[in-house]
């Protein structure tokens, strides 16, 4: 009996507390007007498309990007014959904007960091490699976007 009274006060806590999933769809209230690009073309080129996806058209928040992207790689181990077995992938972008009208400049960065393994044949090697790279792009864009709306809700 005890057990089904703590069970029922835990319930009745937690469904009582007013908890509210936000509606991202709510928050992306921006208009973008322009963006510049300087770095990686290609990794600009996707962050571009998806930051104007998310822009509304005819929003009272109209904004100017600017977006730096660079991508590096490195080496991450090696084997006994001091051979490289997996490669190391970093992209990091940072977004400089400002409101149309507000001189204040806001900014922020992301990185996404991850390693592919070298395969036998250079084919197979350059497809991980692709691979990763779009993963990472897809990831830093969806994360640079989330940022952008959190940043411009707070202003």
């Amino acid at each position: 009996m005890k057990n089904y009274l703590k069970v029922f006060l835990l319930i009745l806590m937690t469904t009582g507390c007013g908890f509210k999933i936000v509606d991202q769809s709510k928050l992306s209230n921006f208009e973008i007007s322009s963006i510049e690009t300087s770095g990686d073309k290609k990794i600009n080129f996707v962050i571009k498309n998806k930051l104007l996806i998310s822009s509304k058209v005819g929003e009272k928040k109209l904004i100017k990007i600017k977006l730096n992207s660079s991508k590096s790689k490195s080496i991450k181990e090696k084997n006994i014959k001091n051979e490289i077995t997996k490669y190391q992938i970093t992209i990091k972008s940072e977004i400089k904007f400002n409101l149309i009208g507000d001189l204040n400049i806001y900014s922020f960065s992301k990185f996404a960091t991850g390693d592919y393994s070298v395969q036998s044949k250079m084919s197979e090697t350059l497809s991980n490699e692709k691979k990763l790279v779009e993963l990472l792009i897809d990831s830093l864009s969806e994360d640079l976007k989330k940022e952008l709306v959190i940043k411009l809700d707070a202003i």
